[in-house]
């Protein structure tokens, strides 16, 4: 991250010196072999005198502020790590080698794992946009090496705040504290945050769960990197194109120089890459600006502070020259350019997105449902734009997949709905029809590239809620005698028989004498059968039941699948 300005210019210079463009991809290394020349040395001594002259604004195009900055024209982020990769290629994945030079493919084994997980999340979410995790990795490394060489702990959360300068106007935009100081540590003003360096109000609009724990914390490289992804997705962006993956980049940090240095480390972890293990500092960049402001020994600060995920007492703000990465507006961090109302790289800022970006669930994403009943519940998802506002009057198309007799009201096995003025679309009654077991019901845009949504349905065989004697007759027998009326029930489910059900009919654990159900081989009393059925009319007649020798009442308890019982007494006379 380059605090020093001049050094930051020296090196804008020589990229312009060295004639680089970036056409399909960047071509870094002839890049860097051209700063190898003795007339780009020279070009760079003398952008390293200038930027010492106070007020003297460099490279035009860190003068356009960050759209958001309330007009405030301040300098572009010249506040990441401007270290760019190896001349050597790393080695291709899949050999016996570890990387390209040293370490410096490397990237911790958390922060990598972070960086996959989201761009899987996005491919299924916005398949459109053409997310790859590599870019994600080019962005995590300038702007904090990767989580400060993966110091963070066994959920993802740095063990010490990553936080940028405060915006306080000087020498960055001015923001005013947005968050109440909950996220990075200041009640005036606001400071990027986290290994990826969101601004607080930003983050409130974008945050993301990427580890699943009900939280969206910006210290949280997985909640980070999900966040990251959506943003540079946003306004139906398609990053698999050259322009595409420019105006991404550039909605980050509006600098040619921040845009060169993504992508250069973006050609060079897509051709090879390995994890090393978390805390690993070889993977930190050696020139500066990695955001010191709670991200290394805070002095001053309480110890008692040091915990996992709770930014410190931040340390006093430098000079503009000499604190870490901002995040906002002139900072150049998510937020200042927000896709849709940021710059999409010409300039001029786009107007702000009012159609579907993104199609996502509400509610449950699982139901059940009895064989032959209606389920409770409705398949609802959202369709909303890229800054999450709900989208009114988008067609969304509900289909039930899989061998299943389920469907919609009319039989019908696709339905289109249109989403209310929320933006929700809610699926209508769904029959869950004769047949057990599991199928899907997927939602999507019809003519939209926004994903979709699965919701998992599964079909359960009836269960009675009721079990009953056919009959009301007493059931008496005498001493050593057979009784004359079986023993009847019938299952139900809301009145309706429940057939092929299966029925557990036992005297009790301490029966040992009265009533039994013949005997078995060895001539033994048997005084519980469990492998009764009921027939097509919910009936099961239990096999012919025996006196006993020892008169009394007793209570035969019959037991239904799903849990519904009935007893019987049975009276045997002396």
């Amino acid at each position: 991250m380059a605090r020093i300005r001049g050094r930051h210019a020296a090196r804008r210079v020589a990229t312009t010196a060295a004639g680089h463009r970036r056409r399909s991809g960047l071509r870094s290394a002839r890049y860097r072999r051209g700063l190898g020349g003795t007339a780009v040395a020279a070009v760079v001594m003398a952008a390293l005198t200038a930027s010492q002259a106070p007020g003297v604004e460099l490279a035009g195009e860190h003068g356009t502020d960050r759209p958001g900055s309330a007009g405030d024209r301040t300098p572009g982020d010249d506040d990441y790590a401007t270290e760019l990769p190896p001349l050597e290629s790393p080695h291709p994945p899949g050999t016996s080698e570890p990387g390209g030079s040293g370490d410096t493919s490397g990237i911790p084994a958390s922060v990598l794992a972070a960086y996959k997980k989201a761009a899987r999340s996005l491919a299924s979410r916005t398949p459109g946009c053409g997310l790859r995790w590599e870019l994600l990795a080019g962005i995590g490394k300038v702007e904090s090496g990767h989580a400060r060489g993966g110091a963070v702990d066994k959920e993802g959360t740095t063990l010490r705040p990553i936080l940028g300068p405060a915006l306080n106007g000087k020498g960055f935009a001015h923001i005013a504290d947005t968050d109440g100081g909950r996220w990075d540590g200041d009640t005036t003003y606001d400071r990027a945050v986290g290994p990826l360096q969101f601004i607080p109000s930003t983050w409130d609009r974008w945050g993301a769960d990427g580890n699943g724990d009900g939280r969206k914390d910006p210290n949280n490289i997985h909640d980070a990197a999900l966040a990251a992804g959506a943003y540079l997705c946003a306004d139906g962006r398609d990053l698999s194109s050259g322009a595409g993956l420019d105006r991404a980049v550039l909605s980050y940090n509006n600098s040619s120089d921040y845009l060169r240095t993504v992508l250069a480390w973006f050609e060079y972890y897509r051709k090879g890459t390995h994890a090393v293990p978390d805390r690993d500092l070889s993977v930190l960049p050696t020139t500066p600006g990695l955001g010191e402001s709670g991200g290394g020994p805070n002095p001053g600060a309480d110890p008692a502070d040091d915990r996992p995920g709770k930014p410190n007492r931040p340390s006093k703000p430098g000079k503009p020259d000499e604190s870490g990465s901002p995040g906002e507006p002139g900072g150049g961090k998510p937020g200042g350019g927000k896709p849709g109302d940021g710059d999409d790289g010409d300039g001029k800022p786009s107007p702000g997105p009012t159609g579907p970006h993104a199609i996502e669930r509400v509610g449950a994403g699982k139901f059940t449902a009895v064989a032959g009943e209606d389920f409770a519940g409705h398949p609802v998802v959202k369709v909303e734009t890229a800054k999450g506002k709900g989208v009114k009057g988008v067609r969304v198309r509900f289909e039930v997949r899989g061998e299943t007799g389920a469907a919609f009201e009319g039989g019908a096995r696709s339905t289109t709905v249109t989403t209310d003025a929320q933006g929700n679309a809610t699926a209508p009654a769904l029959s869950a029809g004769d047949r057990t077991g599991s199928f899907t019901v997927r939602a999507t845009v019809p003519g939209k590239k926004l994903g979709s949504v699965d919701f998992a349905a599964s079909v359960t065989a009836p269960q009675a809620d009721t079990l009953a004697r056919t009959s009301d007759s007493a059931l008496e027998a005498g001493k050593g005698g057979k009784f004359t009326q079986a023993v009847e029930v019938k299952a139900t489910r809301k009145g309706k028989a429940v057939a092929n059900t299966a029925v557990t009919a036992t005297f009790g654990e301490d029966a040992q004498t009265g009533p039994y159900f013949g005997k078995d081989a060895q001539g033994t009393p048997i005084r519980r059968l469990a492998d009764l059925k009921t027939d097509a009319d919910g009936v099961v007649a239990l096999p012919g039941l025996f006196a006993g020798d020892r008169p009394g009442t007793y209570t035969l308890t019959l037991t239904a699948e799903g849990g519904a019982t009935v007893q019987v007494e049975v009276t045997v006379r002396g």
